[in-house]
């Protein structure tokens, strides 16, 4: 990779993390986001504050998008690229797009000549901080091997899954993995709180067994501890299993899972949990069984 300077438009949990990678690999980072506290995060941390996102496409060949979801990144894209922007630009997004969308925008931006890659990340921004969160890299295979020490900086393992949108796919189903592990989990413990056990001995058990997974290190000590400080807001989860559930439509597969899943996290929006960490949907099963006990 030639670039030494990546532009980066988003610094939220996820961008920040990806800005403390890159500078950590002794890559500047030009970057930007509507928020001012997160300017001042982003120039703490040593990066390079721009003014605007058509800034960023200006100063960089190369630019990473940490957006929210697919309408966010489509609008950016729409206000930010001039109609004669030059050729050779390389986006990659990072961002929570369905399949189909992060597609149709790598058609349209390639008949302009820009280079487009969705890089979904397979793992929370505190794992991101940590090079421990697999790359999901789709798009054009000399394009994506061309940027390998990118994703090198970025994290221990980075997989070529196929075409533009394939990334998105693949983040999906490892999201819904993961969704459904985190989901059992808070089951698991909000069940041992309801019947009295002791929720530090239980976590203890489900490690040393063949319950444990990852998820029992990342979020069960913050389910027990009621810590919901935000690695993965809950309401991004909602979205993803929106995607999951659309997806699994269009192949024709079966997810019944997920639909309960997505049914427990709508609980938890309605009792306003939106922006904790993802793990806070303990709180909605803790909730449900402690209503029963009145």
């Amino acid at each position: 990779m030639k670039e030494r300077t990546v532009g980066l438009i988003g610094v939220g949990l996820m961008g920040s993390a990806l800005a403390e990678r890159l500078l950590a690999s002794g890559i500047r980072v030009i970057g930007h986001d509507q928020s001012e506290e997160r300017r001042e995060s982003l120039t703490a941390l040593g990066g390079v504050w721009s003014p605007t996102p058509q800034d960023v496409f200006q100063r960089c060949e190369l630019v990473l998008l940490a957006l929210p979801d697919a309408k966010v990144t489509k609008r950016v894209l729409q206000e930010s690229l001039p109609g004669e922007l030059r050729e050779g630009l390389t986006i990659i997004d990072t961002g929570a797009g369905g399949p189909d969308e992060v597609a149709a925008i790598g058609q349209e931006l390639e008949a302009r000549g820009i280079r487009y890659l969705d890089a979904t990340i397979a793992g929370s921004s505190e794992q991101m901080r940590r090079r421990e969160a697999p790359l999901l890299v789709g798009g054009t295979t000399d394009v994506v091997q061309s940027l390998s020490p990118l994703w090198e900086a970025l994290g221990p393992h980075w997989f070529y899954v196929g075409s533009c949108g394939s990334g998105a796919r693949m983040k999906l189903v490892s999201n819904l993995v993961m969704g459904l592990n985190r989901a059992a989990l808070a089951e698991g413990l909000a069940l041992a709180e309801a019947c009295g056990l002791d929720p530090e001995l239980t976590l203890t058990v489900l490690r040393a067994g063949d319950a444990y997974s990852r998820i029992l290190d990342m979020k069960g000590r913050k389910m027990i501890d009621r810590d919901f400080a935000p690695q993965a807001r809950l309401r991004q989860h909602v979205n993803d299993v929106d995607l999951i559930l659309a997806l699994a439509e269009s192949a024709g597969a079966r997810v019944p899972l997920s639909e309960a899943h997505g049914n427990l996290l709508s609980e938890a929006m309605n009792r306003g949990l939106g922006e904790l960490d993802n793990s806070a949907v303990i709180l909605a099963l803790a909730a449900e069984n402690n209503s029963k006990k009145t």
